[in-house]
């Protein structure tokens, strides 16, 4: 029988970076998504000093296809200097797109397969493709088969004034029609938060995002972006609103459920672009290249809910289910980073965290998972205030809490997420003391 290759090796994360992120439609309107994550991969070579040759395989996130880039993690990584002997490919899991791609990064490496990978994610809302309505699109197709001016005569007989209005983008669960805002305000009124608590959560994040791009803790994560032709440098996000106040988050009227809704513009994360990427090595392969590691990925989960009534809670889940898997509770844990899709959603999976009903419902659990202690929690702002590229914010939330681990001296990091399709993923990182 033939030896089998080792499958138990230490993944390690060296660094990590991201684009600015920007609110859709602003600065990075004349770019195609590949472009954020070059800069992206780009920044990460750069950071780490690894040569381009040295990475085995390129993995991204994107949620958002381009048609002429359907893989977009190759025409990423060769713009960005990887050279062609790499292979690359593209995941696609909603809101956790990188954490997946890393996932997958991570399991290339603890099998033996690779040594090094690159792995985040990228989204560019400002290029989404916008369609014309089924009916239309059929014409189209059929028109190619159409010779002579004839052919053309009869196509365009065919046209209709309602033919010519492009389906309207919209991030709607497929599966039951709804937008993730209005399952988010069914959500937030089964667990009772309410309005109040939205708004003074958005603000929060927003003033801590300013006070940690004040502190140059967010800055030291992003690459700057140079666009032609002024090529006038891109260098911090452009969504965190560091005078906002609870009396301005009051004034705004719900985004969806006008009657009753508790959601609105300003406790939901907004449409953004941006890309991020992190370095995955082999801890020797790391240490041989005098590389000093950030942390290890001790374990990850991902978990499926139901679309109905648990599309957003996802984090709970995922969270219940690694810590029983690595023996750890929360209390355990110095760094706790949640993705904040809607303030609405973070403070719903509080809630159903700390609840011993909730565990012994729905989570298998005789108590709860345990209550979350703020003061570790999403200590640098979050998705509400920085901004949520679909595909490439899973790895700016492990390069984060990477960063936070380091920064505050502490062992063990958690960071989760919840997605459309009603999926969760969480994740357990060890600070690498070097």
């Amino acid at each position: 029988m033939a030896p089998r290759p080792p499958t138990t090796r230490n993944v390690v994360l060296v660094d990590g970076c991201r684009t600015p992120f920007l609110r859709a439609g602003t600065g990075y309107m004349d770019l195609m998504s590949y472009r954020l994550g070059q800069f992206a991969i780009k920044g990460v070579l750069d950071r780490t000093g690894l040569p381009p040759e040295r990475v085995d395989q390129v993995i991204l996130g994107a949620v958002i296809a381009n048609i002429k880039t359907p893989n977009v993690a190759r025409e990423a990584a060769i713009t960005a200097g990887i050279p062609a002997s790499a292979p690359c490919h593209s995941v696609s899991q909603a809101c956790i797109s990188a954490n997946r791609a890393i996932a997958d990064g991570c399991l290339e490496i603890a099998a033996g397969r690779s040594n090094a990978v690159i792995a985040g994610g990228v989204d560019l809302v400002s290029d989404a493709p916008i369609q014309f309505r089924k009916a239309m699109r059929a014409k189209l197709f059929h028109a190619q088969k159409l010779r002579g001016l004839g052919g053309v005569l009869r196509f365009a007989a065919s046209l209709r004034p309602a033919d010519f209005f492009p389906e309207r983008p919209e991030v709607a669960e497929f599966s039951t029609g709804r937008v993730m805002g209005e399952d988010c305000d069914i959500m937030a009124a089964r667990f009772g938060i309410t309005r109040e608590a939205q708004d003074a959560f958005a603000v929060r994040s927003h003033h801590l995002a300013a006070q940690a791009h004040a502190d140059g803790h967010l800055p030291r994560e992003i690459v700057p972006v140079s666009i032609p032709p002024t090529f006038e440098a891109i260098t911090a996000d452009n969504g965190i609103r560091p005078d906002t106040s609870l009396e301005q988050a009051g004034r705004l009227k719900p985004a969806f459920d006008r009657r009753y809704g508790t959601l609105t513009a300003a406790n939901s994360s907004f449409l953004t672009d941006g890309g991020a990427a992190v370095l995955l090595m082999d801890e020797g392969a790391a240490l041989e290249a005098g590389l000093s590691p950030l942390a290890e990925v001790i374990d990850f989960v991902f978990t499926g809910q139901d679309l109905t009534d648990e599309l957003l809670l996802g984090p709970t889940y995922a969270v219940s289910k690694l810590l029983t898997r690595v023996g750890l509770r929360l209390a355990d844990l110095d760094v706790i980073e949640f993705h904040e899709a809607f303030a609405g959603q973070v403070l719903a999976n509080i809630e159903a965290l700390a609840s011993h009903d909730f565990a012994r419902r729905y989570l298998g659990r005789e108590e709860a998972v345990g209550q979350i202690n703020m003061d570790r929690f999403n200590r640098w702002g979050g998705s509400l205030a920085i901004g949520h590229p679909f595909g490439a914010t899973g790895a700016r939330l492990l390069t984060t809490t990477a960063n936070r681990l380091q920064h505050v001296g502490g062992t063990y990091g958690l960071l989760a997420a919840c997605a459309a399709g009603a999926h969760g993923h969480a994740m357990l990182i060890k600070r690498y003391d070097s």
